[in-house]
């Protein structure tokens, strides 16, 4: 048995709750997890695991090792990095879930200014506004828009979305051009609705003038659950869109896309990037979150807290 092959083996199951899901994220065969998971038990004496048909759950035993087995693992991964060329050029796969406009709009176009810099690490992105497993589907992080309700994760605030309100020229010509947020919801007007995958619902369009604060829900005749396919649809004129300042600049520019009411204030959306907290942060991490924040910082940054 390989002691460090059979550790690696029972904290991916730990994470996971599965041998399923452990094997597949180690690339391995569930029989092969298994087995090691069952040397290590045999090996310590200890019953570190509960099996049923359904679920794996930790023993307290199996929890208190695993305790010691994790930062086992980060201090070997240190030391192989800090006796590498690795702790000067971090390398590697890091896997990372991002938003879709996020990554069509501000990530991808920035990606070969962070490969210029960082050559040695793979990026796998899954790019979606789906609401993933972190540890079950092994990602090493994600960025979300909105609050990080998940306890178990380490959230960092790394930016702020300021948003909008928009339309289509051709939309405010079939329709008319509402002069107050109340005609969000005013027959003859229409929304293009999200839905958010946190809640499985649309959002109300929370606004504020001075002291007069409204809610609108807006009358949408199509709802979706992509923001690509979001913007595509306001684009195509079938409704007003609540939509981030980054999102809606170029349409602005182009005339595509025209703000409304802009006297009134939208409460901005926090961007969060989240890791579970038993995942080592590798220097390939490290530099990954440096520069999403430095993007943020640029594009959305971090607003004062009133």
């Amino acid at each position: 048995m390989d002691r460090f092959d059979a550790m690696q083996a029972f904290a991916r199951v730990v994470e996971t709750g599965s041998f399923t899901k452990a094997a597949a994220t180690l690339h391995m065969s569930k029989t092969s997890v298994t087995q090691l998971v069952q040397q290590l038990e045999a090996r310590l004496r200890v019953r570190l695991l509960n099996r049923t048909t359904r679920k794996v759950n930790v023993t307290a035993d199996g929890a208190a090792y695993y305790e010691r087995v994790v930062r086992l693992l980060a201090d070997i991964d240190d030391a192989e990095t800090s006796l590498s060329s690795a702790s000067m050029a971090p390398r590697g796969r890091l896997r990372v879930d991002v938003p879709s406009p996020f990554a069509r709009m501000l990530l991808i176009p920035a990606l070969p200014a962070f490969y210029a810099r960082y050559p040695e690490i793979q990026l796998t992105m899954g790019v979606s506004d789906r609401l993933i497993d972190i540890i079950g589907e092994n990602v090493d992080c994600v960025v979300r828009g909105g609050e990080i309700t998940d306890q178990s994760l380490i959230a960092r605030h790394v930016g702020d979305l300021q948003l909008g309100i928009y339309a289509t020229p051709g939309y405010l010509r079939r329709a008319g051009t509402p002069m107050h947020p109340r005609e969000l919801e005013a027959a003859g007007h229409h929304t293009v609705g999200f839905l958010w995958s946190r809640t499985g619902k649309a959002l109300p369009y929370a606004m504020q003038r001075g002291e007069e604060r409204i809610e609108a829900h807006g009358r949408p005749l199509l709802t979706v659950d992509d923001g690509n396919a979001y913007l595509a649809a306001g684009l195509a004129g079938l409704g007003m869109l609540w939509l981030p300042h980054y999102m809606a600049k170029p349409h602005l520019a182009s005339g595509e896309l025209v703000r409304l009411f802009e006297d009134w204030q939208m409460k901005p959306m926090p961007m969060y990037l989240a890791f579970p907290p038993n995942r080592h942060v590798s220097a390939k991490l490290r530099v990954f979150i440096d520069w999403v924040v430095a993007l943020m910082a640029e594009h959305a940054p971090v607003l004062p807290r009133h």
